[in-house]
């Protein structure tokens, strides 16, 4: 019996800094997670080696046509499509991109959405891309029908990225919306951190116009 109290009083203290710790992070993870902040350099210099997973949400869409119920992915005129001015927005966003390079996973992981394709299209016009059907737009589903796609976005969020490449996802902000209740603006890039089992870390946000000054920041360290 001493000897059990003995090894209770050695693990104890033990135990209390793991519980501590556990609690820290998953409070650090809540807080981190609804709170949109811009992109540290250090951050933006990690990308280029790889690891990391990036959200993209389709670029600025035409609020005038709503999409309709039920939707057909093959046909772009009963969805809601990109603006004019969201093409511009994207093709803006797309020389950013290509003067930072960083190395991305192929092919890239795109909704059935035509907004989405389109934004890819833009942004990526020689990048692979396979349509998921399970990170189509969530906002007009029932529950049961979201379950299925915000549990994917999740595992493609969560999962570790092999090689010296990032995960890029081309979908929509409802369903970051439902998944961690953040709604990024159109046109945004969200940079998370794989953890696997143990789930997601949200590090950064990208609107459009925070672009312009990243590039200085990239052309600074060339």
């Amino acid at each position: 019996m001493g000897g059990l109290e003995a090894l209770r009083t050695r693990l104890l203290p033990l135990f209390l800094t793991v519980t501590f710790l556990l609690g820290s992070a998953c409070h650090a993870l809540a807080a981190d997670e609804h709170n949109p902040t811009e992109p540290t350099p250090e951050l933006l210099s990690a990308l280029h080696h790889g690891g990391f997973v990036l959200y993209l949400r389709h670029g600025p869409t035409d609020t005038h046509i709503p999409d309709q119920v039920p939707v057909n992915f093959d046909d772009c005129a009963t969805q809601r499509p990109l603006s004019d001015e969201g093409r511009q927005v994207m093709e803006g966003v797309a020389k950013h991109l290509a003067r930072h390079d960083w190395p991305l996973e192929a092919p890239i992981r795109v909704s059935p959405f035509c907004r989405a394709r389109e934004t890819a299209r833009i942004v990526l016009p020689t990048q692979e891309y396979v349509i998921d059907d399970l990170l189509r737009y969530t906002a007009a589903m029932t529950n049961d029908e979201k379950r299925p796609v915000i549990e994917n976005t999740g595992k493609m969020l969560a999962l570790p990225v092999e090689g010296n490449v990032n995960r890029l996802i081309v979908a929509h902000g409802p369903n970051l919306a439902d998944l961690m209740n953040y709604f990024p603006p159109e046109g945004t890039l969200v940079i998370f951190s794989p953890l696997g089992e143990e789930g997601y870390l949200y590090r950064a946000s990208i609107p459009p116009d925070l672009w312009p000054s990243l590039d200085l920041h990239h052309a600074f360290e060339q």
